[in-house]
């Protein structure tokens, strides 16, 4: 996530005396799902909600959003009135400050109870970076999650605060009357005593199928099919998006080594086939040496004239 996006709370964490400024940016989002907007079933035109009051007379029903009050219901039909300064004017500590109160086990909190994860990161002055730092290291040590308190979208939440990396994960937490008992809808399960050969060869088949926890392995097929949908629909008006080129990790060794030699640059040509050997031209044959001429024959000695 980019630093440059915009923080969702900003404030300060605080142990005891030690205080730092930190600011809290969301860990997820909502992914790249297939949106629809509303339209009107003649002009296909895209309506817009109106906040109106049916009881009152036409051309005072409508009201724009920025006018509306707050009203809590005592009985039917009647309010109390909360005017936004009322709101401002409650000032916990938790609504700018993140007081740890206490250290637990990661293990001792029910996955049921976790919600919404954010990232925390230290905020202000380089030089007060050391309390951030020192609040982390000592954590991290002790390996246990804080628990605290901050106010965000009008209530104060229990967070539960992690150490991950150089920073924070800090993770809202549902309250006791938010999560429901297993008890009424477990309870009502039956007892069941399933034959131990099918339990064996169920065991078989999650072992067969056991493996690492990779996100990129599951995609939104559901989301998938409504974009197919709505390029088949579009009559060329939305194109289909560009499979992604395979990256490949194979490594041109010699390709490697002949940039090398060239100082970088762009890649070396492929070598081509190597060329024909021509024949090596016949050489002109050497004539070949007179023969000498013999030597005269010497006369036997007593041999007549």
């Amino acid at each position: 996530m980019a630093r440059s996006s915009r923080p969702v709370w900003e404030g300060h964490l605080r142990l005891s005396l030690v205080t730092c400024p930190v600011s809290l940016f969301k860990a997820t989002s909502e992914g790249e799902g297939v949106h629809f907007h509303l339209l009107h079933p003649e002009s296909h035109n895209r309506v817009k909600q109106a906040w109106k009051d049916p009881t009152l007379p036409e051309g005072k029903q409508e009201i724009p959003r920025s006018e509306l009050l707050h009203g809590y219901e005592v009985e039917k039909g009647k309010y109390v009135i909360i005017e936004d300064e009322d709101i401002r004017s409650i000032r916990l500590e938790s609504t700018k400050t993140i007081q740890i109160e206490r250290f637990v086990d990661v293990n001792s909190i029910d996955r049921l109870f976790w919600d919404t994860p954010y990232f925390m990161v230290p905020a202000g002055r380089p030089e007060l970076l050391e309390p951030f730092a020192v609040i982390r290291d000592a954590m991290q040590q002790a390996g246990r999650v804080a628990l605290g308190r901050v106010v965000m979208t009008g209530r104060e939440r229990i967070v539960a605060i992690e150490v991950r990396g150089k920073g924070f994960v800090m993770s809202t937490l549902h309250s006791q009357d938010e999560v429901r008992s297993d008890a009424d809808l477990f309870g009502a399960i039956p007892d069941i005593k399933p034959d131990p050969q099918m339990v064996e060869i169920a065991g078989a088949i999650i072992a067969k199928q056991e493996g690492p926890f990779d996100t990129s392995e599951f995609h939104d097929r559901y989301a998938e099919a409504l974009r197919q949908l709505v390029i088949e629909k579009s009559g060329g008006a939305v194109a289909a998006p560009e499979a992604p080129a395979p990256e490949s990790n194979v490594i041109d060794l010699m390709d490697a080594l002949r940039r090398s030699l060239r100082g970088g640059g762009e890649p070396a040509p492929a070598p081509g086939p190597a060329p024909e050997k021509k024949p090596a031209p016949k050489r002109a044959a050497k004539p070949k040496p007179a023969p000498e001429p013999a030597p005269a024959k010497r006369r036997a000695s007593g041999s007549r004239r």
